[in-house]
């Protein structure tokens, strides 16, 4: 792995990147305990490499850490979600109403660009795939990132980039549970949790956002965002996320 073309990672940076992306992604799930022992054997990386990359992602609050029980991965929940939630729409609707303002040709092609690119992802609501969930959460990341392009803010947008990392989890987790409830034979609700979640995903709401934005329609563009950032939310408490949570605390890693 590298940062760039030229700059190799430490051991210690390959570790941090690789687990990052693995509890990102939730395929080390929230709440999963994170021990050493079996993290080498899975990683291939050495103890000091491994405690020192478990140290940096607890500063980010994507891993816990207790005296008596180690490591483990951060959990997710609805209070988490919401409070994520409002801190994106605080940073996210700002970074918004600056690129609206300022965005030339580039940013109109760079945001048509990221749009065309999400409107060719199969939605992986119903029939998921790892692969289909993990290409549109990359695209559907970058049309959000293309909107707020223009804005002229280093620091806002390093604040984004955190509240996404994290919000990047709950997303994923609640796109995946309905599927899981569903094989495990809990149908209540789960029609109701699909269709939320199709709203959630929808290709129009992106396309109304694109559209407004690139109108420079910003009452407009900034009431959407708040009602599309709070779908997820309705789908989290359809999927009954919380009660998921507590079987994945039990998931060795």
């Amino acid at each position: 792995m590298v940062v760039d073309d030229a700059e190799p990672l430490t051991k210690t940076e390959a570790a941090y990147h690789q687990l990052r992306r693995d509890i990102l992604a939730t395929r080390l799930m929230p709440g999963a305990p994170l021990r050493i022992a079996a993290l080498r054997k899975t990683y291939g990386f050495g103890w000091t490499p491994l405690r020192e990359a478990l140290s940096r992602l607890e500063a980010e609050r994507l891993v816990t850490a207790e005296s008596n029980r180690g490591f483990a991965v951060a959990p997710v929940s609805r209070a988490e979600l919401e409070d994520l939630s409002k801190a994106r729409l605080a940073v996210e609707t700002t970074l918004l109403e600056e690129s609206i303002r300022k965005g030339g040709t580039d940013w109109e092609a760079a945001v048509v660009t990221a749009h065309y690119r999400l409107s060719r992802c199969q939605i992986p609501a119903k029939g998921l795939s790892d692969d289909a969930l993990h290409d549109w959460v990359e695209k559907h990341q970058a049309f959000h990132e293309a909107l707020l392009s223009a804005a002229d803010a280093t620091w806002l947008k390093h604040f984004y980039a955190q509240i996404w990392g994290q919000l990047c989890r709950h997303h994923i987790f609640l796109t995946v549970t309905p599927t899981l409830r569903a094989a495990a034979g809990a149908e209540e609700g789960y029609e109701a949790a699909i269709e939320a979640l199709d709203a959630a995903m929808s290709l129009d709401q992106h396309t109304q956002l694109m559209e407004l934005a690139l109108d420079r329609n910003l009452e407009g563009a900034l009431a959407l965002m708040k009602e599309h950032v709070g779908l997820t939310v309705d789908v989290f408490t359809l999927a009954d996320l919380d009660g998921m949570t507590a079987g994945a605390a039990g998931t060795q890693a």
